[in-house]
């Protein structure tokens, strides 16, 4: 289900479903490492499982099932909801997909059947609604799933702002061997954009950019209270780790009214 709602154009939909397109999505998996490291997983999958309390899960945005598909496969039935076709058909080629029922939709809007003790959104994903309408509307939508005192966990990072030097406009947040990425910042606008540059041991490389809107952690529990939640529990990150003033990310879980 698309259109405009709530204020989000369906222009910015289908922005954001091309962003996802089938170069994206055969490019996106980096099995064993990164995001994709066995460990990371391990802890992210262990964490929800703990939240979800024996019922079954949402996820929002699934992607190529980098979690639903381990958390699956530990038990948790999984539903997904994501908006790129090309991103269904990569996680529709890995195994131990089919025991996740997936919808081609807006998060915001679209619609699984059922109901479920926990809906999540992990890695930043929120972010890529581009309007703070939109993200109102994708609590609202976990809302609307949850039976009551279900839990919507949210992964995160902090604006970096504080670090940056005010005449700053980009800020470099990797330099590795053939890969560089530089975010550059509108503050009025609440925007930024992560340009991804992978390069060869030639002159050659390619560029590609993702636009986001990046939320504050009070932010965030405003949305969550204006919708019904309220926040349970925040860690640095997926071991649990208290959340700090320091903490470059963090995971929120919020709680819906019983």
């Amino acid at each position: 289900m698309t259109g405009d709602w709530l204020g989000i154009p369906a222009a910015e939909i289908a922005a954001s479903n091309a962003a996802w397109d089938r170069d994206a999505a055969h490019a996106y998996d980096t099995p064993g490492t990164g995001m994709f490291a066995d460990e990371l997983l391990d802890r992210t999958t262990a964490a929800l499982a703990r939240w979800a309390a024996g019922g079954r899960a949402l996820e929002f945005a699934a992607g190529t099932g980098r979690v639903a598909i381990p958390l699956a496969g530990g038990g948790v039935p999984v539903v997904g909801i994501e908006l790129s076709p090309d991103m269904i058909a990569r996680l529709r080629a890995k195994d131990g997909s089919d025991a996740i029922a997936v919808v081609e939709g807006d998060m915001t809007v679209a619609t699984a059947p059922g109901r479920f003790s926990l809906v999540y959104l992990v890695f930043n994903t929120i972010s890529n609604l581009l309007t703070q309408d939109a993200q109102i509307a994708c609590f609202a939508n976990a809302a609307r799933h949850l039976d009551p005192g279900g839990r919507f966990v949210v992964e995160l990072w902090v604006p970096p702002l504080p670090q940056r030097p005010p005449a700053a406009q980009a800020v470099v947040f990797a330099d590795e061997p053939g890969y560089l990425g530089v975010d550059t910042y509108d503050t009025v606008g609440q925007r930024v954009t992560s340009h991804h540059v992978r390069f060869g041991a030639d002159r050659t490389a390619t560029l590609v950019r993702s636009d986001h809107r990046y939320i504050w952690p009070a932010e965030l529990d405003l949305m969550a209270r204006l919708t019904g939640f309220t926040l349970e529990s925040r860690h640095a990150d997926w071991s649990g780790a208290p959340y700090t003033a320091a903490s470059p990310s963090h995971v929120s879980v919020y709680r819906l009214a019983r």
